[in-house]
């Protein structure tokens, strides 16, 4: 193998992949990135064996063929060379050559053998959409994705493609993100699985606000392919969660007492002052609603008290309820709405945030002291 490449491109298809390689790994070969060159591209893949990110750039290739390094090593040597062209050379006993200026480097390799193949899909489970929705649909649930490690169905995010609509979920119990959009899904496609957080966070990163994305899923994997406009593309495969995702429906209250419209970027900042004010054994805030006017109070003995006062158009029966600050900051940061909707029943039942749009989040209240 023999090929020349700018550094500028080696360094982004190196940055696209070299996350998801753990540094805690008893096999070698999984401390390596796959680097191999056809055609036109030099195609680099790494893995966990849990997640897997494959990512094409251009280069040079003068002889085709295939290898893997240690991705860490080549990453720190790559993006310490002052020259933009690099020359790779790879011999018969995977040792390869780096020349760069005046620099030169030999670097020790394995057999690209040894390196775990990709999974096949069928053809028919796939759908695509614009990376942006992907992306922004993420965005408004990732942050709701449990970290309890013994409720593992909960470590993702649900991904439903069901009647023409693609639903994304996720929940830790105390609280829910739910967002959906109109997607063409054929009769074949339809399913649901669940893509585990590490996937998420690696699609969080590499999804762009243009091109599109094609998921594929079979019973235990789903790819993303990730396509941007000058065809260039970076494929995400993970396993996806085993088991069965609890009926989310049933959570979401009934019809609401009332409905609040709230600015969103003064109610965020007030909770995020009155949040400074909380300690981990009073983690609350209370939200008490009068004529035109929401007073957001925070009061921790050890810490001291937090008063904000919002100037709304409300105009039910005065009501008081409280929340853990966290689960309302979160969702309030994922959106770039000027306007959320909080809807309430009583002070005992959860409440639901909305927008004029496909999304809805369930938080549920915490005792008022």
């Amino acid at each position: 193998m023999n090929l020349t490449i700018s550094k500028e491109q080696l360094i982004s298809g190196l940055q696209a992949v070299q996350n998801v390689v753990s540094s805690r790994t008893t096999l070698p070969i999984l401390s390596n990135v796959l680097l191999r060159a056809q055609g036109k591209l030099l195609e680099l893949t790494a893995t966990d064996l849990d997640v897997t990110v494959v990512c094409g750039v251009e280069a040079n290739i003068k002889s085709e063929g295939a290898t893997t390094i240690p991705v860490k090593k080549l990453f720190g040597i790559v993006r310490e060379l002052n020259n933009p062209e690099i020359e790779i050379e790879v011999d018969e006993k995977h040792m390869t050559s780096l020349r760069s200026g005046a620099s030169f480097y030999k670097i020790n390799g394995l057999s690209a053998e040894e390196f775990p193949a990709l999974p096949k899909f069928k053809e028919d489970k796939r759908v695509t959409l614009p990376q942006e929705k992907v992306r922004g649909m993420m965005k408004k649930t990732a942050f709701a994705i449990s970290t309890d490690e013994s409720r593992y169905v909960l470590n993702g995010i649900f991904l439903s493609l069901k009647e023409h609509k693609l639903t994304m979920v996720a929940t830790d119990g105390r609280r829910l993100a739910l967002v959906d959009e109109e997607v063409d899904v054929t009769e074949g496609s339809q399913g649901e699985f669940i893509v585990p957080a590490k996937a998420v966070s690696e699609l969080n990163r590499l999804l762009q606000d243009k091109g599109e994305v094609e998921i594929r899923y079979s019973e235990n994997q789903a790819a993303f392919n990730l396509k941007d406009e000058k065809g260039a593309s970076t494929l995400i495969i993970s396993k996806l969660i085993e088991g069965n995702y609890p009926n989310y429906r049933q959570v979401i209250p009934a019809e609401p007492k009332e409905r609040v419209g709230l600015p969103r970027e003064e109610f965020l900042h007030a909770l995020r002052r009155a949040e400074i004010m909380t300690s981990e054994k009073s983690n609350s805030v209370k939200l008490s609603f009068s004529k035109n006017n929401l007073a957001i109070t925070a009061n921790s003995p050890e810490v001291g008290e937090a008063r904000e006062s919002l100037a709304i158009n409300y105009k039910g029966k005065d009501m008081a309820i409280a929340f853990n600050p966290k689960y309302v900051i979160d969702p309030l940061n994922a959106l770039t709405n000027d306007e959320v909707f909080l809807e309430l029943i009583d002070e005992l039942s959860p409440g639901v945030l909305k927008i004029n749009g496909p999304f809805l989040y369930v938080v549920m209240p915490m005792r008022l002291s």
